[in-house]
């Protein structure tokens, strides 16, 4: 069968989901290229590694040279002091973004995160229109790469998906992932159809699978053609109720952020 696409570019491979996503997206491209500032490890059949720091720009551009897409995972994924952020999610992020543009890539698919909006209360829901409430500096990085995306989409014709991911995990951890849950096969779908979808422009999908109750609203992102197949409720047994009001101070069942918002900000 034939790959839609010959070189794909991944970020962040050695990460959590990186490691997920480093043999699943063989199925979209004859090469994969990973990149982090981690080790990878020896390239397996079909790969390609690239070890190098995101703030690095001239190691970046060669590793987006020859790519067909990007899909952007690299960075500090938790709260860390600002000038730690800034170098491995603000300028790396836009170092990909510059690469893309000097060298011709049209398409990027952006991990970003709840936490651009971690500050909404659980009480509501909300689409991709809202207004951004980061919840960390992390959740700062996230908006700023967001922008980034709309920037560069509307500077340079380069379309983005900004994938806000919720909870990637095997399954939910507590009560609040029950509605942030995404799986790992909803995860690569949510990748594939960002990838292939003709005309994407600058799309914010909110990454979570088909849970009972949720935070957000896709509607805004239904040209994606995205249909998660997975659900929190197989995890209910999990975390009965019990019918105990949550403390005031419990980010957990209070925020969209969770935790986060009691983890920040951090200093050196």
């Amino acid at each position: 069968m034939t790959k839609p696409f010959k070189r794909l570019l991944l970020t962040g491979a050695a990460g959590g989901l990186g490691k997920v996503l480093r043999e699943r997206l063989k199925a979209f491209t004859e090469v994969l290229r990973l990149s982090d500032i981690a080790d990878l490890g020896a390239a397996a059949e079909g790969e390609e590694i690239f070890q190098l720091n995101l703030a690095d720009k001239a190691a970046v551009l060669k590793a987006v040279e020859g790519c067909d897409a990007i899909l952007h995972f690299g960075g500090i994924s938790t709260e860390y002091p600002f000038e730690d952020i800034m170098f491995a999610n603000i300028q790396g992020t836009y170092n990909i973004y510059e690469a893309a543009h000097r060298l011709g890539v049209k398409r990027i698919v952006f991990a970003s995160s709840n936490h651009a909006i971690g500050f909404y209360k659980q009480t509501e829901v909300i689409d991709a229109d809202a207004r951004m409430r980061p919840d960390s500096m992390y959740g700062l990085s996230k908006c700023y790469g967001e922008l980034l995306g709309q920037y560069y989409f509307e500077r340079a014709g380069i379309e983005t998906v900004a994938l806000r991911i919720g909870s990637s995990f095997p399954e939910p951890k507590n009560p609040r992932m029950m509605r942030t849950w995404f799986s790992y096969d909803d995860l690569v779908e949510a990748l594939r159809c960002s990838l292939v979808t003709p005309r994407v422009g600058f799309t914010v999908l909110y990454g979570m699978s088909d849970n009972p109750a949720v935070f957000w609203d896709n509607r805004k992102a239904a040209h994606l053609g995205f249909r998660p197949k997975d659900s929190s409720a197989q995890f209910a047994h999990l975390f009965p109720d019990t019918g105990v009001y949550p403390a005031e101070d419990d980010a957990n069942a209070t925020y969209h952020g969770g935790g986060f918002i009691f983890d920040g900000p951090k200093y050196k």
